[in-house]
Formats: C-alpha cells, structure tokens, sequence
C-alpha cells in the first residue's frame, strides 16, 4: 500500500494551522523549509546577477580597451601540408613573427597565426591592448552576452545549492529527532496496549 494513503490528503501550509495534535518539531521543520527556500532563492538570484554583472562589464571593458593594429610579417610563413597544386592548403595557418608600431611610437613585435605561406612584409590584423601589446581579439558583444548569462546561471545554481543542502540537512536530522520521539513514546506506550483494564 503507498506510503500517501497513510499521509491523508496534501493540505498547504498545514504547519502554521492550529491544530491540538502539532508538535514543536512541526513548528521548526516549517520555518527551517521556508527559510531554506527564501535564503535559496535569495543566494541564487543575488550570486547570478553579480556574477553576470562582473563578467559583462570585464567583456565590455576589454572591447573598449583592445585595437585592432595593422602589423607586418618579418619572414615568410613556413608552408604547411601541401595541396594538390602544391600550394598550401586554403585555410591553413602558420605560426610566424610578425612587427607592428605601438600608440606611443616604439617598434613591438611578436608571433601571430598567419595564412600559410604569406610572404614578408604582408600586413596582418592584431590585436594589442593600450600599451602596445598582443592579445587576443575581444569577444562580441552578443558572446559576452551569452558568456555572462552562462556564467550568471552556473554561479546562482552553485550558490543557490549551499542553503538548500543545508535546509535539507537541517530537515533530515529533525525527521531523525521526530522518529526517534515517536520510539521512544512507542517503546513507553505500546507494552500497556495488551493490558485489560
């Protein structure tokens, strides 16, 4: 027989009713639910939004930082794998070195990805930050988006989890009380059932 039949039906809110048969622990275990769920909610929502806020505003401070700069390859690109014609295959991309002016006038270089087999002097984009350095191209404005909206909801779900495995700690080791009241009124009560009166 299901464990519901013994239960009656589900009543809402049935803990703060008045009822002569409620027990402290019901009280409790009521309080410590609702607690547990607000203070869920609460970390979840509050942790997301933060976090989201955080990364997007990193994101958009590193677009607004970052330029793209035209640079030049010093020596020609080594040739990868070779097509059929000999040539490097359409796509293919080499590690090379590469020298750009910085804002304030100093020479820079640096190595960079480049089209398989480009010769010197090729102009190449980079992206260097305020000081003349390379960096690596910011994200768009729709990635950082959906980079912050990601991180936004990993962070909430991971921060929601700490108050709702605590409440649930909590209920569990009241539960654990409750049953152990419940033998212990049991082992007093139950011989005086057989008795005659």
């Amino acid at each position: 027989m299901p464990l519901k039949a013994f239960r009656g039906p589900k009543v809402w809110l049935w803990r703060w009713r008045r009822n002569p048969l409620k027990r402290r622990a019901d009280v409790v275990e009521a309080w410590v639910v609702l607690g547990a769920c607000l203070l869920t909610v609460l970390a979840g929502v509050l942790a997301g939004l933060t976090a989201t806020g955080s990364v997007e505003h990193g994101l958009a401070r590193e677009r607004a930082e970052r330029r793209p700069t035209v640079a030049r390859v010093v020596a020609r690109a080594p040739k990868t794998s070779p097509g059929r014609s000999g040539a490097p295959a359409t796509g293919e991309r080499a590690w090379t070195k590469v020298r750009w002016t910085a804002p304030d006038g100093s020479a820079c270089s640096g190595e960079v990805r480049v089209a398989a087999g480009s010769r010197s002097g090729t102009p190449v984009t980079v992206w260097t930050d305020p000081r003349g350095r390379l960096v690596s191209q910011p994200v768009t404005a729709s990635e950082a988006a959906l980079r912050a909206t990601l991180t936004g909801i990993l962070v909430g779900a991971s921060a929601a989890a700490v108050p709702f495995v605590g409440g649930l700690a909590v209920r569990f080791r009241l539960e654990r009380r409750r049953m152990d009241a419940w033998d212990t009124e049991w082992s007093r009560l139950g011989p005086q059932w057989g008795r005659m009166v």
